[in-house]
């Protein structure tokens, strides 16, 4: 059985065409003139890799920030902001875009009302942000709930990741093991392209 006929070689092109499919309408380095605020800074953007790389270093600086800075109560600007943590920060642009498309006008109501709650819970438990002023305890209790909860948020995403990133290994472990069997190299006459 030739390697590309296989049900795991097959399984392989199932799993990269739906990645693509996900990825393609975020930022990466080919389309990023399209953006509305990222074109401004595309030249600069392309001359920084790490906007662009899926290592574990980049992507956890993206998750953390970028769940925390989706919670946080910069709707509108949270685009903006995350390109600048995204270069201040050396993280991957393309992470911290999709986790602002969790603050959308139909979650933005939800999120805030819960991150409010959240945090006047705990600005009542600690008593951390009161003092400011009725209308300045509501913004502390936005920003304080916004921080907990984009923390815990980053917690979630960081442990699916780290587990998305231990089965990937494990499967490309299991795709080499069968072209070894089968003795396949990238660009023998039966290389999936041909």
């Amino acid at each position: 059985m030739p390697v590309r006929t296989h049900p795991l070689h097959r399984r392989w092109l199932a799993r990269r065409r739906r990645l693509r499919r996900w990825l393609r309408p975020l930022p990466r380095r080919a389309n990023v003139a399209r953006y509305p605020v990222v074109k401004w800074f595309a030249e600069a953007a392309r001359k920084r890799p790490y906007l662009w790389s899926f290592k574990r270093k980049h992507v956890l600086v993206s998750l953390y920030a970028g769940a925390v800075l989706a919670l946080m109560p910069v709707y509108g600007l949270q685009l903006a902001i995350g390109l600048a943590l995204a270069v201040w920060l050396r993280g991957n642009l393309t992470v911290m875009a999709a986790l602002q498309m969790v603050t959308n006008p139909l979650t933005l109501g939800p999120i805030y009302y819960a991150t409010h709650a959240l945090g006047a819970w705990l600005i009542g438990l600690t008593g951390y942000g009161e003092g400011a002023g009725e209308l300045g305890t509501h913004v502390n209790a936005l920003v304080v709930g916004g921080v907990v909860a984009g923390l815990g948020f980053a917690l979630v995403l960081d442990l699916g990741w780290r587990l998305l990133a231990w089965e990937a290994r494990r499967f490309r472990a299991q795709l080499a093991a069968l072209h070894a069997r089968f003795g396949y190299r990238h660009g023998d006459a039966d290389a999936p392209g041909d």
